[in-house]
């Protein structure tokens, strides 16, 4: 026998090499990944040494959960062989992350069902399946654009939504899936007359003047946030100042002693979202973790600010 004869394995013998099944050996040739070398004059399959090693290559490559069309993608294409499986790899891993947050999100589920009492378990079973693990911000999001005035800018209301739809979190403690869901029962349940209630600022300012508005009231809020984490007590400043021109450039108007105490009146008045916000803070802070500003607590805060500042001025 020659020595390129010596060099060909059946498909039983590439299979003995390689570690595999024969099974395994006959779907990569049948799926054209395993090159032929030859046939035996019965018709038999013969493998060469670049089959084994393009063999050893797949069983990486698939260890690594890449799919077939990308593994073929990795083996067919020399040149952009590197780009490729970069490509694929990146790909995966961001798959296997969104696995994994959906894991994490059943497993503090369970936990959160197990843990409450017997006669909660009904009602908390009925919250968990309404929403899917992880969670989707779209109802969140629905809600508030239409909480939002009608005909507001795209970008405005982009950058409003930013700061008041909570992320869920990657590791979720079972206290934060149920606050999300409550979120969601919250922002998904019908209003009573068929439409959220409008605060009266926007049936004033209108969409432009709303543009104005939440645009200052974001500039507020994140002036406020570091107040906040530092605990100190609501007092006024510059993130006192923000907040009320905000309030002035919508209702078209200027900031005196006046205007605060008539924005105060009306503030009071307003329609509030506090589950929302506090629901919210749980959604963003883990137990034992740090309370993290939101708009909510930031509106809080600049309010009391605002009462403050307008007991000292009377």
């Amino acid at each position: 026998m020659s020595a390129s004869h010596q060099l060909l394995w059946s498909i039983g013998e590439l299979a003995e090499r390689a570690g595999a099944t024969v099974k395994t050996v006959r779907f990569y040739s049948d799926q054209g990944l395993l090159p032929e070398a030859a046939r035996s004059s019965g018709g038999h399959r013969r493998y060469g040494p670049e089959a084994l090693e393009r063999l050893r290559l797949i069983r990486s490559l698939r260890t690594l959960d890449l799919p077939l069309p990308e593994i073929r993608r990795v083996l067919e294409d020399d040149e952009a062989a590197v780009r490729v499986l970069e490509d694929a790899l990146d790909s995966r891993l961001r798959d296997l992350g969104s696995e994994l947050k959906s894991m994490r999100w059943r497993e503090a589920a369970l936990q959160l069902v197990r843990d409450c009492p017997p006669a909660q378990r009904a009602g908390r079973l009925k919250l968990l399946g309404a929403m899917s693990t992880p969670p989707s911000t779209a109802p969140l999001a629905r809600f508030w654009r239409a909480w939002l005035p009608a005909r507001m800018p795209r970008p405005a209301t982009a950058a409003f939504l930013e700061i008041a739809v909570p992320q869920p979190p990657d590791e979720p403690h079972p206290s934060q899936v149920l606050a999300f869901a409550r979120l969601h029962a919250m922002t998904t349940a019908p209003c009573p007359d068929g439409r959220q209630p409008q605060p009266e600022v926007h049936r004033v300012a209108g969409a432009g003047g709303a543009v104005l508005l939440y645009g200052g009231l974001a500039e507020a809020f994140d002036l406020a946030a570091p107040h906040l984490r530092r605990a100190h007590a609501p007092h006024p400043g510059e993130a006192l100042d923000a907040y009320v021109a905000a309030y002035a450039s919508a209702y078209r108007s200027r900031d005196t002693h006046d205007f605060r105490r008539s924005l105060a009146a009306r503030l009071s008045a307003e329609a509030r979202l506090n589950q929302y916000w506090e629901l919210a803070a749980i959604v963003l802070t883990p137990p034992g973790g740090r309370p993290q500003p939101t708009p909510g607590s930031a509106d809080d805060w600049l309010r009391a600010a605002l009462h403050q500042d307008n007991a000292r001025a009377a």
